[in-house]
């Protein structure tokens, strides 16, 4: 560790949104988590799935939108707990339709809500970092990934961490997710090869995990420098 880390740990939140706890996305989340602990971190993984988080805003979340001070519901506030208590998200998930699974944003949606994670001339959630890590099927030379890569960015960094405050925010796009490589066509039909066996199916995933290390230790120095 280093001495900031001995006089006070530092926590990272790691949401994990995945319906399979053997799904290489979550694979990547334990990854994550393992990286962030030996760098120094407390970590706190969320689960979304395994929790049972139920991604419908409702009423008691947003009883009077316009009032910021509103009460929440009780899960809603444990939630927002764990964020403030956290000084980094690191947050892993599937790109589902250039986007993050749907019970991602519903956690977004509800526990990000107005009054806590934006809407106030000094925001709660000012200074703290985030890192996307999604996992897409594309392969790293299909000409779609440099859009999906610009759109995660627009929607994740720009849309909601800046919004809300965060001093820091990266997207880490990682591609070949698939044993089936997969890419569009100029006439936009999905072209889905042989699965690969053996040691080029090691060999992809073990560079899936190198490529994955290197966005985590890449936050980690970078976060070292800003704190």
């Amino acid at each position: 560790m280093t001495q900031q880390d001995t006089t006070k740990a530092r926590t990272a939140l790691v949401v994990v949104a995945h319906h399979r706890t053997d799904s290489l996305t979550a694979h990547t989340a334990r990854r994550a988590a393992a990286r962030l602990e030996a760098a120094g971190y407390r970590i706190d993984l969320l689960d979304l799935h395994a929790e049972g988080f139920d991604p419908r805003m409702n009423t008691s979340d947003q009883p009077d939108w316009g009032d910021r001070d509103k009460p929440y519901s009780d899960e809603v506030r444990a939630h927002m707990r764990r964020i403030l208590d956290a000084d980094v998200v690191v947050a892993v998930f599937p790109v589902y339709w250039q986007n993050v699974p749907a019970i991602l944003k519903g956690w977004i949606d509800r526990v990000w809500n107005y009054g806590f994670a934006y809407g106030r001339s000094k925001p709660r959630l000012a200074g703290k970092r985030m890192l996307w890590l999604g996992l897409a099927g594309a392969t790293g030379a299909d000409p779609i990934v440099e859009g999906m890569r610009t759109v995660l960015e627009t929607n994740l960094s720009e849309g909601i961490a800046y919004y809300c405050g965060f001093s820091h925010s990266t997207v880490g796009l990682l591609t070949d997710a698939e044993d089936r490589p997969q890419r569009v066509d100029a006439e936009g039909n999905l072209l889905i090869g042989v699965a690969v066996a053996g040691a080029e199916r090691e060999a992809q995933y073990a560079d899936f995990d190198r490529r994955a290390d290197e966005f985590v230790e890449k936050f980690i120095a970078e976060e070292r420098v800003s704190a």
